[in-house]
């Protein structure tokens, strides 16, 4: 069949290999442990800009009474910054919680033509700085700002915990210009995935073992959507406005594990602390510390609680399944059982020190009977006397 001039300028449903671009944003999360505890003030403003309550609307099929937890967050002004591929706008998302923890989210978008020109995006640099650097800035200052408000609150910021999420918007582009199954896609791009997940640069020397085990971890609840989960970093593909809900249950995961951290370096110095004084024979200096292990070990059962109150999912099954696979990637479950086995030390040192303590004030008590009932027997001698 001969085409009529008509139908020869119609324009092509196929797409040049060459011009296929990706499109969406990096999301940067980062943790800070800056407290103990949150105390139970509102704070109605910081930096200069109101705080509220977050929320975030779900985007698969879900349960009437679905739980969230709800943190209070800001939402700074958006910064104009010269990235690697030019002008990009940044916008900054800060949320306060009640274990004296902050998260700070930068959000820069973007547009390349292959996966693999992301990798440069894991250490994002400005052309007046990094963008670690600010957020360390920006995270100091919300530290000093919010001081009043917290209970023992750090005396400087530890090193934070940081992921890296890629959202790419769907649906992805292809070839023939029919959008993909995002879980063909994978598997087509897996090794690209994997150095982008390990900020491997050199994609052809990666091994196939390497991709695989970097990819394995991979949902999928809609043909178009995915999300890969590692160590370091992650990729998720979405349409826009259902990035959120992802991000929110990645930010969590990712707040747990910092502090986690957090506590696993106070149980330590805890530890630390009563090996030493335990081997002095002052009284007093092992009331002290019955004292603060007996503190440590309530402390710690309340933050316990408070952990597990944030990181609750009720009604939504793929956000649980993706929460399982960040947990199971973060060893979430290695370091709860690092932290119980700590607390189980302490609290055997505890139960000897208190043991140790009531058999001293046993013995002064005997020792104590047995003095009076000689006084008694000398002053009834010298009476008959």
């Amino acid at each position: 069949m001969i085409a009529t001039p008509e139908q020869s300028n119609l324009p092509t449903t196929k797409l040049n290999p060459d011009n296929l671009h990706y499109s969406g944003e990096v999301v940067y999360i980062y943790a800070f442990d800056v407290a103990y505890e949150m105390t139970r003030q509102p704070v109605r403003e910081l930096l200069g800009q109101p705080v509220a309550q977050f929320s975030i609307d779900v985007s698969k099929r879900s349960p009437k009474h679905l739980f969230f937890y709800r943190p209070q967050m800001v939402r700074l002004p958006a910064l104009e910054r010269i990235g690697p591929h030019g002008p990009v706008r940044v916008e900054r998302i800060i949320k306060l919680l009640p274990v004296g923890a902050i998260t700070i989210t930068f959000r820069v978008p973007f547009s390349v033509a292959r996966v693999e020109d992301l990798v440069e995006f894991h250490d994002l640099q400005f052309t007046n700085g990094s963008i670690h650097e600010e957020v360390c800035h920006l995270a100091e200052e919300v530290r000093r700002e919010l001081a009043s408000h917290y209970v023992r609150p750090v005396p400087t910021l530890e090193d934070e915990e940081a992921y890296t999420v890629f959202c790419f918007q769907a649906p992805l582009p292809s070839a023939d210009g029919s959008p993909p199954r995002a879980e063909n896609w994978l598997k087509t791009n897996r090794r690209q995935v994997a150095a982008l997940l390990t900020q491997e640069p050199a994609v052809d020397q990666l091994s196939k073992q390497e991709s695989d085990e970097s990819t394995g971890r991979f949902l999928s609840y809609y043909d178009q959507d995915l999300v890969v989960v590692d160590w370091d970093a992650a990729l998720l593909v979405d349409r826009p406005q259902n990035f959120d809900e992802t991000l929110y249950v990645m930010e969590l995961a990712n707040l747990q594990l910092a502090e986690l951290e957090a506590y696993d370096r106070i149980l330590d110095q805890a530890l630390e602390r009563a090996y030493r004084d335990l081997s002095s024979r002052s009284m007093r200096g092992r009331t002290a510390i019955l004292r603060e292990l007996r503190e440590i070990r309530i402390d710690l059962a309340r933050f316990s609680d408070e952990l597990s109150n944030i990181t609750k999912f009720f009604g939504d099954w793929h956000v649980a399944r993706i929460y399982e696979a960040l947990a199971a990637r973060f060893h979430l479950g290695d370091w709860h059982r690092t932290i119980d086995s700590k607390l189980q030390t302490l609290d055997n040192l505890y139960q000897l020190l208190n043991h140790d303590q009531t058999n001293r004030w046993m013995l002064i008590l005997e020792t104590t009977i047995v003095l009076l009932f000689i006084i008694d027997l000398v002053i009834l001698f010298i009476g008959l006397k």
